[in-house]
């Protein structure tokens, strides 16, 4: 799974990106914060459920 589609889910979770450093998305929603790395490939899947169980969609 690439970075741009986890950012999709994300926001269709209600996530807005607050901040774009390089290629780090940082999304924010209440309290919570989640980086998201953007690049060509795809993302290691150890990450992709890192970042979907921060945001509880996991």
């Amino acid at each position: 799974m690439k970075g741009k589609e986890i950012i999709k889910l994300l926001k269709k979770d209600g996530w807005t990106v607050v901040r774009i450093h390089g290629s780090h998305h940082v999304m924010k929603k209440g309290l919570s914060t989640i980086v998201v790395p953007v690049h060509n490939k795809d993302l290691p899947p150890g990450l992709v459920n890192n970042i979907l169980k921060q945001a509880g969609l996991k």
